[in-house]
């Protein structure tokens, strides 16, 4: 792969992660509408969070009124106080239904209304400060026309994304409890044949920066199983840590993202997720330079040579993660593990000191290591502060489990950096 290829693929994913994490939109409104063979008393009731039906999807398990709404809240208008408490179907850090407490706006008693968040049990206020939902329902002949609409400021499309296609999702089960009673299973993107085929699409995609040769190929599908492997990874460490479900979504040309089944709740665990995806994948790169070794000295060079790859691609991206980038695995461990900010700067430059002689062991040149850096960097800069803020602080980190963390996080570094160098040596 050639320099100038490899800056890039490099350039891209900058450019991708500063669309998708770090432009900033300012406010804006995802509005779906469609027309349902319903009457519009009927999706009153079940839109309304104080509607007889408004646990009709599940995502409700518990609504009350707060008090001082009046008349269900129905013929409320702003400034009124009128709103509801909810439990959700997720869990929070504690293991309990989360709970909101919902304001309503511009009611219009089988119409429509406004509801904006008041208070959170999970996410601090500042997530929900100019987030606004919107439910207008219109006579439509013999059926009804519903439009949905989410209003929040977003800093990248990734979550504007999001937010349009969980509505799509809500309009569709809405459509589906309308018209038949019961509520359809849908979240395509989400199910492991989907992001097999993501899976696919990503090493596909990745084949013309290693050549389109088989050669080229069989590189871009090994890179894509590293992935694969380190999500895998963080998946486990979630499920460890006492969450309840662990599900990967496949990016392609990104990468993946390994999603728990609650919120964090104490430092401890968000450091040993984050290491978890490197930690794991260190236990594999002795069984492939073991596996190569054996191969290559039972004449199977061919297989051997296929097994190198692996390892030494599964070390560099493994070892890369653990680079103190804000978002990347290793930027997440160091935050917890380092006491104070002096620390974690030490800590910060330190690590990206040994990323960067590796990588002149290994063989790389002085301008891609310059490249490197500067792109760590910039990806530091473009998604240091993000995400959304849980309420309350996490639980803090023992110095015994700090100790522990630091020393497994060298671990995994120093096995990865062994693994990129025998890989390079075999190969070159």
């Amino acid at each position: 792969m050639s320099p100038a290829l490899i800056a890039a693929l490099a350039a891209l994913n900058v450019i991708i992660i500063f669309v998708l994490m770090a432009a900033p939109l300012g406010l804006r409104t995802v509005r779906l509408a469609a027309t349902l063979n319903a009457r519009r008393e009927v999706l009153w009731q079940a839109l309304w969070p104080l509607g007889s039906d408004a646990l009709w999807s599940g995502e409700f398990v518990a609504v009350e009124p707060l008090a001082g709404t009046a008349n269900g809240g129905a013929d409320a208008g702003v400034g009124t106080g009128a709103g509801a408490r909810v439990k959700l179907r997720w869990h929070g850090r504690d293991g309990a239904p989360i709970e909101r407490v919902l304001r309503f706006e511009d009611v219009v008693k089988g119409e429509g209304f406004a509801t904006v968040v008041a208070d959170d049990s999970s996410l601090d206020q500042d997530f929900w400060a100019n987030y606004r939902e919107g439910v207008l329902l219109e006579d439509a002949g013999e059926g009804t026309r519903v439009t949905l609409s989410r209003t929040d400021r977003y800093r990248g499309l990734a979550f504007l994304a999001f937010r349009y296609f969980a509505l799509r999702r809500e309009m569709a089960r809405l459509k589906s409890w309308a018209e038949t009673g019961t509520v359809r299973r849908v979240g395509l993107f989400e199910r492991p044949l989907t992001q097999v085929g993501m899976a696919v699409l990503s090493a596909l995609i990745l084949w013309p920066f290693f050549g389109l040769t088989v050669s080229g190929l069989v590189l871009a599908s090994i890179l894509t199983a590293v992935v694969a492997l380190h999500e895998l990874g963080h998946m486990a460490a979630f499920r460890v840590a006492g969450h309840g479900s662990a599900r990967m979504i496949f990016i392609p040309l990104l990468g993946g993202i390994a999603i728990g089944g609650r919120p964090y709740d104490t430092r401890f665990e968000v450091a040993f997720v984050a290491l978890m995806g490197a930690g794991f994948s260190a236990f594999l790169v002795p069984i492939a330079i073991a596996a190569s070794v054996l191969a290559d000295g039972s004449g199977f060079a061919r297989a051997g040579t296929v097994l190198a790859m692996l390892a030494g691609c599964a070390a560099l991206f493994n070892v890369a993660n653990l680079v103190p980038v804000w978002k990347f695995d290793g930027g997440q461990v160091l935050r917890q593990v380092c006491p104070t900010p002096a620390t974690l700067a030490l800590a910060s430059f330190a690590g990206m000191a040994a990323f960067l002689a590796l990588g002149h062991r290994v063989g790389f040149s002085a301008e891609v290591l310059v490249a490197a850096g500067a792109v760590f960097a910039i990806l530091s800069l473009l998604t240091a502060g993000g995400g959304a803020k849980l309420k309350g602080e996490l639980k803090p980190i023992l110095p015994i489990e700090r100790a522990m963390l630091a020393l497994a996080f060298a671990a995994a570094f120093a096995i990865h950096g062994a693994g990129l160098i025998w890989a390079a040596d075999r190969l070159t």
